[in-house]
């Protein structure tokens, strides 16, 4: 079996084009995480950045502000964290088809 590194080079930069693509998508596509039984909501998209945060109006209490904080912030994390797994899933479909070669960097 003959190595052609410009065929796997031309390979490299139509994943890095997909990736590209996906990054771009990623900006569209959301996920939500919820604390408190859904009362707090957080919206995030694909790359990561907070798109709407939701507060049940039972929850809008002056003597329990610190609740609310704690509510917001676990929402904020969860709603991270589906981001982050939506991207990774995303980001795969492209740099699935290449092999594993150390050294080499996609820009991921």
């Amino acid at each position: 079996m003959k190595f052609d590194l410009q065929s796997l080079l031309g390979q490299a930069q139509k994943i890095q084009e997909e990736i590209q693509k996906i990054k771009n998508e990623l900006a569209n596509k959301t996920v939500t995480g919820e604390s408190g039984g859904g009362m707090v909501s957080v919206t995030m998209n694909g790359a990561n950045k907070v798109v709407s945060v939701k507060i049940a109006k039972e929850l809008v209490n002056p003597d329990e502000v610190e609740i609310l904080e704690d509510l917001i912030v676990a929402a904020i994390n969860i709603a991270s964290e589906k981001a982050a797994e939506l991207a990774a899933a995303e980001m795969n479909k492209a740099t699935g088809m290449l092999p594993n070669i150390p050294g080499f960097n996609l820009g991921l």
